[in-house]
């Protein structure tokens, strides 16, 4: 069963362990993440250079992909990435953002998505997208569909690629094909903020680094960033002070706050 104390058990193994957490992701998000990972207690990364990736997966203790801004070259330093992350038995997560919109970015997702990842975080499209079911439309990195509508999509490619799988929305849900976690926190005012998908996806690296539930280590990511959003929210009275205050609440966050805050359904 997973709780609120092992939610802060994990948080506790991040801040003594200062996982190094490698991310090749997107132009728009690399500051955000990175100082969102700080803020929490791990250390990041963000290198993509096909000439030193391997390299850094080897120091690294977990691997976040993320295809916001594609290109070639990064396709290339993602996969060799990858690869040299699943020799070393390092857990990787990948981010299908946007997944549904293009051949390229279609073709790049299901590519990396059979490499065996630890877990996969979309939203409700991005995953129902990437798991092929007929009909589904992204409308750039925002989700058309709820949560709810793409469990099945989620529990099927969960099945299919051996990864947990993440759908976040108003309530995100977390899979490993069998056992399901909902969650219910976070705030509206958080879907106002570029990049906060992202955010916890590179949060789910950081958990997956040092716990080998991989289902916790998912919803573990996933609540610290909705309860610390939850707080942030309360002190903001827009989305510029919410990035600021989100910082605070993830650098503030601690086992009090997750048992009283924590929701799962």
């Amino acid at each position: 069963m997973i709780d609120a104390g092992r939610i802060a058990g994990v948080l506790a193994a991040v801040r003594s362990r200062r996982p190094l957490v490698h991310n090749i992701t997107n132009y728009v998000v690399m500051n955000n993440t990175a100082n969102a990972l700080l803020a929490l207690g791990a250390s990041p990364a963000m290198v993509h250079a096909l000439e030193e990736v391997s390299d850094f997966v080897g120091i690294s203790n977990a691997l976040v992909v993320n295809i916001g801004t594609l290109s070639t070259p990064w396709v290339a330093s993602m996969k060799l990435a990858v690869e040299e992350a699943n020799a070393r038995q390092i857990p990787w997560v990948l981010d299908p953002v946007g997944v549904g919109a293009t051949r390229f970015r279609n073709e790049t997702s299901v590519d990396l998505a059979r490499m065996k990842p630890a877990a996969i975080r979309g939203n409700a499209s991005e995953i129902m997208a990437l798991a092929g079911l007929s009909g589904s439309r992204t409308r750039g990195v925002d989700s058309t569909q709820s949560s709810e509508a793409a469990l099945d999509a989620a529990r099927r490619l969960s099945r299919e690629t051996g990864a947990v799988v993440a759908v976040t929305g108003v309530v995100d849900h977390v899979t490993d094909g069998e056992r399901l976690v909902s969650i219910a926190n976070g705030h509206e005012m958080m879907t106002r903020v570029t990049g906060l998908g992202c955010t916890a996806t590179a949060l789910v690296g950081a958990a997956l680094a040092v716990e080998r539930d991989r289902l916790l280590a998912c919803a573990a990511g996933l609540v610290f960033l909705g309860v610390a959003g939850e707080i942030a929210a309360a002190r903001s009275p827009g989305p510029g002070s919410l990035q600021v205050h989100l910082l605070d609440a993830l650098h503030a966050l601690d086992g009090q706050a997750l048992a009283v805050r924590a929701r799962f359904g």
